[in-house]
């Protein structure tokens, strides 16, 4: 095998490979002779197929099969051998087949950058940490209990007032037509609650069952069926029967009505969720200094290819929230231009640290476990509840899809990992402020 470098230029390599026809032509031969000893052919006893023949039928493929086993083991035996790491496949093409000639074929990669570990002896990342209060606690029963909360008919006619529940029918007419899905019987209303097209539940108030009134909304422009979004409707409602909500008192009773044995074993369950969430905030916020640092001290060229996939992913994102409305202010300020440089700047972040990441793990022998993959499978499709043996059964019997999980939970384990080996000054804060800027 012959190599030629054609280029080196940053993290661009190209080749020009030939391997010699003598060796190709040994290899084909070969090949065929093996061929020859397994074909059965009428008027030929097993494995006495002249071999002639055989080439006359199978010469082509043999030729094109060595060909393509010739050019693989080529461009392994290079890379191998000048240490190259392709950052994306490898761009390939044959020259000259090798039939009659020599096979040449011209290798172009941009290859992985030389890594290094930062030192981060020097490092003290600040880890705020907030305490939970009584009142957090408190306010959290006082969830629990609304939520269990049922409701008791009103056996007196009298206006509703908000926060309680109107049975009612309503027809929906736009320009005075009736439309698809306007009209629905004996649907529970809370008045002046939420789920509803904004103005639809509050013109509730006041009503009494047995009455009929007729109000007037108007769809938001974002309304998921786009033949109503931005229009006026008319609604004429029946009230039918009202109902109050009735809150359980915060007690023994409320425990068990989730499945615990007392108000103490519910406020500690309580109070240990909350210091967990607590404890996830404080490890994000971590988590984002510590990245932050390895950003600033990973000074190495990123590959074009990547950055430019990364960034052609980020952008698809971001053009799909502009197209639902769902753009925030200040990027929606921007011009073009200045967004794909910010966003180009990102994607370069999120390469180099990627790299940097996956050479730690690599150094450090860190490694996910096939249970660590079934624990974040069974974790997502506990989010699911009722589908959860469903969601299960998808990745049972799609089990690559189970791939999707080793790259979060890969780079949560470098992150503890180097958690571990540097400083930390725990500062106390209010839950407030460990809870700000949890979206950025």
């Amino acid at each position: 095998m012959q190599v030629t470098e054609t280029l080196s230029e940053g993290l661009k390599r190209g080749f020009t490979v030939v391997v010699p026809e003598p060796e190709l032509a040994a290899k084909r031969e070969q090949r065929l002779a093996e061929l020859g000893k397994t074909l059965q052919m009428p008027g030929f006893r097993p494995g006495k197929v002249p071999l002639s023949l055989v080439r006359k039928r199978y010469g082509e493929a043999v030729a094109a099969e060595i060909m393509e086993a010739a050019v693989n083991d080529a461009s392994s035996q290079l890379m191998s051998e000048r240490n190259l790491r392709p950052a994306v496949q490898p761009k390939l093409e044959v020259t000259k087949p090798g039939q009659e000639s020599d096979l040449e074929f011209t290798l172009e990669m941009e290859v992985l950058p030389e890594v290094a570990a930062p030192d981060l002896t020097d490092v003290t990342l600040t880890k705020p940490v907030a305490d939970v209060a009584d009142q957090a606690v408190e306010d959290a029963l006082a969830r629990i209990a609304a939520q269990q909360q049922s409701f008791a008919p009103v056996e007196e006619t009298r206006p509703a007032v908000a926060g309680e529940r109107l049975t009612v029918d309503f027809i929906g007419r736009i320009d005075g037509e009736a439309f698809q899905g306007g009209t629905a019987n004996d649907v529970d209303v809370i008045v002046a609650g939420q789920g509803f097209i904004p103005g639809f539940s509050e013109q509730m108030e006041g009503m009494s069952a047995g009455e009929t009134k007729t109000i007037t909304v108007t769809f938001p422009e974002d309304y998921g069926a786009k033949e109503l979004a931005g229009k006026t409707a008319e609604f004429e409602i029946t009230a039918k029967a009202l109902a109050v909500a009735k809150t359980p008192e915060i007690d023994d009773e409320l425990a068990k009505a989730v499945g615990l044995e007392s108000l103490d074993e519910l406020r500690n369950r309580v109070r240990e969720q909350i210091g967990n969430e607590y404890g996830q905030m404080s490890r994000l916020k971590l988590k984002r200094a510590l990245l932050d640092v390895l950003a600033e001290r990973a000074q190495f060229t990123a590959p074009e290819s990547l950055v430019e996939a990364e960034f052609a992913e980020i952008w698809r994102q971001l053009e799909a929230q502009k197209e639902a409305g769902g753009l925030d202010a200040e990027d929606a300020a921007k011009d073009e231009e200045t967004l794909k440089a910010e966003y180009k700047a990102i994607a370069d972040r999120r390469v180099r640290l990627g790299l940097l990441v996956a050479e730690i793990g690599r150094a450090n022998e860190i490694a996910v476990s096939d249970q660590e993959l079934q624990r974040a499978m069974f974790n997502e499709a506990m989010q699911y509840r009722d589908q959860a043996l469903q969601v299960v059964e998808f990745y049972r019997k799609n089990p690559r899809m189970m791939e999707r999980f080793r790259g979060p939970i890969f780079e949560d384990k470098v992150v503890d990992f180097l958690l571990g080996q540097i400083k930390q000054d725990e500062v106390s804060v209010t839950p407030e402020e460990l809870a700000a800027d949890q979206e950025d």
